[in-house]
């Protein structure tokens, strides 16, 4: 038995939920957001027999995509100085996906 725990852009969050669930494989979403640009995320834990790995993470390959994102910032400044925001491209999405083993697995 696995559990494969998912980090994924909210954006990308639904259509992954909904291929899961078509594919009767049970997903528990939990909200986060991430440390960089503190943008919503979402977290997935999927448990799942050894057979289904290759499925699933391939099924999140499809759907979940990095993109870029303009970015600004406002550099810091001490009293009296001017203050220049500037802007930058960053990756944003794809996924971060950890397969790890399930050493005992209950239901109750």
């Amino acid at each position: 038995m696995k559990m494969i725990m998912c980090i994924v852009d909210d954006m990308d969050a639904y259509s992954l939920i909904e291929g899961l669930t078509k594919r009767s494989i049970q997903v528990t979403k939990l909200t986060s957001s991430g440390g960089f640009l503190k943008k919503g995320n979402t977290t997935l834990l999927i448990g799942l027999e050894d057979s289904q790995v290759r499925e699933v993470v391939e099924l999140v390959k499809s759907l979940c995509h990095p993109r870029n994102e303009m970015v600004s910032v406002e550099p810091m400044s001490l009293p009296g100085e001017a203050v220049i925001p500037f802007s930058f491209n960053v990756k944003i999405g794809g996924a971060t996906i950890f397969v790890l083993d399930v050493e005992k697995y209950e239901k109750v």
